[in-house]
């Protein structure tokens, strides 16, 4: 139960501070700036949830990181829906405070929808989305599985690798989808989005679940195939 706690409180962090930090300065292409913050606000939050609950968790906060972990044979099924169910609900609570603080403050959300990912950037095809998607997710989880194995005696760098790495993909995905990566991401701020009478983003949330999950399926089966060849 602990596991699933940090798992919440991890994801339920993610979702705050960098949808948080999106909602605030906008991701408009004209103020590049906008970019930066937001790519920074997610990867440094997972440089901060890496060394706070990744000795509890993992620090996955992630159902395709969660999904890498499994096929590489690195938790149970079992472990794995409950540290999914775990991550949405983070993610939902931490879009409804989001809702509640920016409502109550009235500050405006400058992505009009929570931080939610969407398709604008490239004119509404799911085609594309999904490609970029399975791409930068496939990168991302590749990565934390040649950081985190154990064989390859990277240390205690591991958080900071994985965190500029999330940080590089928001940097490409953030103009095309929003950048997800990341279903229980997705999931969240669409979910409460529609809620709160905004349902757009739920029309395209499925690009962001199956994309993200492909993307980590095909980086275990890569990872695991590039291990093995090195082995003989």
């Amino acid at each position: 139960m602990k596991k699933y706690i940090a798992e919440f409180i991890g994801t339920f962090t993610l979702v705050f501070l960098g949808c948080g930090t999106a909602m605030l300065v906008g991701c408009d292409a004209v103020n590049g700036g906008g970019y930066i913050l937001t790519a920074l606000a997610f990867g440094l939050t997972i440089v901060g949830m890496a060394y706070c609950v990744g000795n509890i968790s993992g620090c996955h906060i992630n159902p395709a990181v969660s999904l890498g972990v499994l096929l590489s044979g690195g938790m149970t099924a079992k472990d794995f829906i409950g540290y999914v169910i775990s991550q949405c609900l983070g993610a939902t609570a931490g879009s409804a405070l989001l809702l509640g603080i920016f409502s109550l403050g009235g500050v405006e959300d400058m992505t009009g929808g929570l931080g939610s990912n969407g398709l604008a950037g490239v004119n509404g095809s799911a085609v594309a989305g999904l490609l970029v998607e399975l791409v930068l997710t496939f990168i991302f989880v590749l990565t934390i599985l040649g950081v985190t194995d154990k064989d390859a005696g990277h240390g205690s760098f591991g958080g900071v690798v994985i965190g500029f790495t999330l940080t590089l993909v928001h940097i490409l995905g953030i103009g095309l989808t929003g950048t997800s990566v990341n279903p229980a991401r997705s999931f969240g701020p669409a979910l409460i989005a529609a809620i709160s009478g905004n349902g757009a983003p739920m029309a395209c949330l499925w690009v962001f679940i199956v994309a993200p999950l492909a993307g980590a399926a095909l980086a275990a089966v890569v990872y695991k195939f590039l291990k093995e060849a090195k082995a003989k």
